[in-house]
């Protein structure tokens, strides 16, 4: 077998490197998190949106180990710019297909929009009690239910601590 040096797109490889092709997937920066990490921190940020028990326990009555709101909005869009980019950009990587894409763009869209409105630094108070809050958690939970079941976890089990997933998404 010869071994090649072009890529797929016809573009020159060096066979005994791996890494990226380019600075920008799609328009977009990329970084050097793998995309399950990015996928982890997606779920872990829209299970605890879509979870308004959890919210009330721990963002409400300030019980450590979890974050904050803004936490899980920064861990949201912060590796995959879904707060500039849609979701349907990373089907096959972080989302695996439209339908996951599409439900993970509708619960960004609504927690972004209450973000902007009451701002990044505000009390949790102010989002659980913001008018669209009910939306935010109905979109959030849609997303996580369907993220968990295709990567064949249970929905309902409680969030993960944020140390949890840091030992989860840790790389050798």
């Amino acid at each position: 077998m010869a071994l090649s040096t072009e890529s797929s797109d016809g573009s020159p490889r060096n066979p005994s490197r791996t890494g990226r092709r380019s600075s920008t997937m799609g328009g977009m920066p990329l970084n050097d998190l793998p995309w399950w990490r990015w996928r982890a921190r997606l779920r872990s940020a829209l299970h605890m949106l879509a979870d308004p028990a959890f919210q009330q326990e721990y963002w409400a009555g300030g019980r450590p180990g979890y974050g904050d709101v803004t936490d899980a909005v920064y861990r949201l869009v912060e590796d995959s710019w879904l707060d500039r980019w849609s979701a349907e950009k990373y089907i096959g990587t972080v989302v695996r297909d439209a339908a996951e894409a599409a439900l993970v763009d509708a619960a960004v869209l609504r927690v972004l929009r209450i973000l902007h409105e009451v701002g990044a630094d505000a009390p949790a108070a102010a989002y659980l009690g913001h008018a669209d809050w009910p939306e935010a958690v109905a979109a959030a939970r849609a997303a996580h239910e369907l993220l968990a079941v295709n990567d064949g976890e249970d929905p309902a089990m409680p969030p993960r601590s944020l140390e949890v997933l840091r030992i989860l998404t840790r790389i050798s």
